[in-house]
């Protein structure tokens, strides 16, 4: 083994300077380099038409942006760069307060969510939290055919356990619309889950007006959809999950589904 190791350091010694002698070209790294500096300029430049447009349409924008942060909406969305909460909703920078991971997941042992919300609960005082799902959601279609990707699965393993929690309605439904059905009730348990935290739960113990709501975006359109699992306290929000997963169970099925 010595031996070997020997001969392998000899030869990547010997073949070292003859990779250090790239001909300059497309794939030289200085080129690269360049290529990314100026990808990267360009953001820069966009930014600062922006800045300049913003403050010549709107004088003082960033000024009274600046003074405060008053949203009255908190937005959990995918992280997909297809889903930018303010494009959608058509809100200004300051007017909705984002949490963004693969497939909108709620997770009571996310701390990271967890404080996000805290904060935008007991410090912004937003007055309503949604979250908000995608058809053709990749995170959701994973979870749904088991598909194995790495890390990420831990993360998608929750999403399978909605799967698996309702089966029987996903088992109705053919493969073309199965995915969308798992999108919208993946958005109705992670409602739930928002609900059924300690933050939100105090919120609405100390009187907090609070709202919850449950959307999914259509990529193919722009448009948002409410899947009308809203809730304001713990009472409605029982009912709205019940009655939002009996809607779904009673969606008309195009043609016979083979089973999962």
């Amino acid at each position: 083994m010595p031996d070997l190791e020997a001969k392998a350091a000899g030869t990547h010694a010997a073949a070292q300077p003859d990779s250090l002698q790239q001909t300059p070209g497309d794939d030289a790294p200085g080129h690269r380099a360049t290529a990314v500096g100026e990808s990267l300029k360009a953001l820069f430049d966009a930014n600062k038409t922006w800045a300049q447009r913003m403050e010549s349409e709107r004088p003082g924008f960033f000024k009274r942006l600046q003074a405060q942060q008053n949203p009255r909406y908190m937005w959990i969305g995918c992280s997909d760069s297809r889903v930018p909460a303010n494009q959608i909703t058509g809100l200004e920078p300051g007017e909705v307060f984002v949490h963004r991971n693969v497939a909108n997941l709620f997770l009571h042992s996310d701390l990271n969510a967890l404080s996000t919300v805290q904060f935008a609960v007991e410090r912004l005082g937003v007055a309503h939290v949604i979250v908000v799902g995608h058809y053709g959601c990749s995170g959701v279609l994973a979870a749904l055919e088991s598909a194995r990707i790495g890390l990420a699965d831990n993360w998608l393993r929750h999403i399978q356990d909605v799967r698996d929690r309702h089966q029987a309605i996903l088992e109705r439904f053919g493969p073309a619309t199965r995915h969308d059905r798992l999108v919208e009730l993946n958005v109705i348990e992670q409602v739930r889950h928002v609900g059924q935290s300690t933050v939100v739960l105090d919120a609405w113990a100390r009187g907090h007006q609070l709202s919850l709501h449950g959307w999914v975006y259509g990529i193919g359109d722009g448009l948002l959809q409410d899947m009308e699992v809203s809730a304001s306290d713990p009472g409605t929000l029982n009912r709205a999950y019940a009655q939002a997963l009996a809607r779904i169970a009673q969606l008309e099925v195009p043609h016979k589904a083979p089973p999962l």
